[in-house]
C-alpha cells in the first residue's frame, strides 16, 4: 500500500456511519451482507448508506456483487491488513515485540 491508498482508505473511514458500516462488514465474513441488512442493523436511509458504501468501495475496503436483484457487499480483509501493516510497518523503528498489537488476532 502507498501513501495515496492509505490517505483514501482512512478519509473513507474517518466518518461514523462508514466506519459502523465497514466494521458490519468486517464481521459478516466473506459472504457480506446485503444492502437491505446493513440499512436495517444500522439503521441507516438507502440513499444515505448507498453514499457510505460508494466512498468505501472507492477507497477499495469493500466490494459488491449481484445475486438476482440483491447487491451484497463484502469487507476487502487484504485491503484492510494492508492498510493495518502500511501503518505498523516502521513501528519503534522496526524493533521486534514492541508493537505488538492488542488483539493478535488475523482474519
Amino acid at each position: 500500500m502507498n501513501d495515496t491508498d492509505a490517505v483514501k482508505a482512512l478519509a473513507a473511514l474517518a466518518q461514523g456511519s462508514r466506519l459502523a458500516v465497514f466494521r458490519l462488514l468486517v464481521v459478516a465474513g466473506p459472504d457480506g451482507l446485503s444492502v437491505g441488512n446493513i440499512a436495517q442493523a444500522l439503521g441507516l436511509p438507502n440513499a444515505t448508506l448507498s453514499f457510505h458504501l460508494k466512498e468505501l468501495a472507492h477507497a477499495g475496503l469493500i466490494t459488491s456483487r449481484q445475486e438476482g436483484r440483491y447487491i451484497f457487499y463484502s469487507a476487502s480483509i487484504d485491503r484492510m491488513n494492508a492498510l493495518v501493516g502500511f501503518l505498523t510497518e516502521n513501528c519503534c523503528q522496526g524493533v521486534p515485540g514492541l508493537c505488538e498489537p492488542a488483539s493478535p488476532r488475523k482474519c
